[in-house]
């Protein structure tokens, strides 16, 4: 199994070492998604979190009107999950799926308390993964209430370099809280001034 994303992330972020890894190997598994098709839909209970080896999801609502809300998108080596329902057992009210063909890591607590055997300070090093998440989520929510389109396109290019192409607009759009009219003309006026978003 070559999983270099995922290994550079235990080792990195988690801080296995080479032989650590190798030991926990035997407990990863996989789950290939093609493009538009779904890891969780609404009503679901969400079992997994899932660590994106190749390729893109997005993790969405639906309002009432059926317009999707995007709150995250995952390229390679981010996490996607609705941890409210993985941690209550609740029914999702969230969806995620592929936006291209992926190949995704689902990680569970099963896995976890395995790797937690090999590597004693892995429990800790996956805390720091979740507080610094839960950090992202706040400075997002932050933008979403007071900047303008502009900076929270910015921001978003920012922290996805390598998607601007990866997706459509609306999507990035949805995801910015923002109508495609109105990134169109922040883009136009990035593109007068020389900005590169890719």
């Amino acid at each position: 199994m070559i999983l270099p994303n995922f290994k550079k992330h235990l080792i990195d972020k988690g801080g296995l070492s080479e032989e650590e890894f190798a030991q926990i190997v035997p407990f990863i598994k996989t789950k290939k998604v093609k493009k538009n098709e779904f890891l969780l839909q609404q009503g679901a209970i969400c079992s997994h979190s899932f660590f994106v080896e190749q390729g893109v999801l997005r993790f969405y609502s639906l309002n009432e009107e059926g317009k999707e809300n995007i709150l995250q998108f995952a390229t390679e080596k981010w996490i996607v999950s609705d941890r409210g329902s993985v941690f209550f057992q609740e029914p999702s009210t969230y969806y995620i799926d592929a936006v291209e063909d992926t190949l995704t890591v689902m990680l569970d607590e099963h896995f976890v308390n395995e790797v937690a055997k090999v590597n004693p300070n892995f429990r800790k090093q996956n805390e720091i993964l979740l507080q610094n998440h839960i950090r992202h989520l706040y400075r997002r929510i932050s933008l979403l209430l007071g900047a303008s389109a502009r900076v929270r396109y910015l921001e978003f290019v920012s922290m996805h370099p390598d998607i601007m192409l990866r997706v459509p607009q609306w999507m990035i759009a949805s995801y910015l809280g923002v109508t495609p009219e109105s990134l169109s003309r922040v883009r136009k006026a990035l593109s007068r001034e020389n900005f590169k978003s890719y």
